[in-house]
């Protein structure tokens, strides 16, 4: 891991942490964008809802074709 010193008290932290363990300075500006690429919240609830409604959706079509073949047998 690459270290850099930290501007303000001039310790050693990591190019990657958000802050200085020290004094508590922001590493990284803290805008919007990054804290939804970080996090990505809404992102991972809109592909589970999309996977489980189409589970559903797969489940109640096999059924519905399983009763076909039943009853035209």
């Amino acid at each position: 891991m690459e270290k850099k010193k930290c501007p303000q008290c001039k310790n050693l932290i990591l190019k990657t942490s958000p802050t200085c363990l020290y004094c508590g300075r922001p590493n990284k500006f803290i805008t919007k964008e990054y804290v939804n690429k970080k996090w990505n919240n809404n992102n991972n609830k809109n592909v589970f809802d999309y996977i489980f409604i189409n589970k559903y959706l797969i489940f109640i079509l096999f059924l519905i074709f399983t009763t076909f073949i039943i009853i035209f047998s």
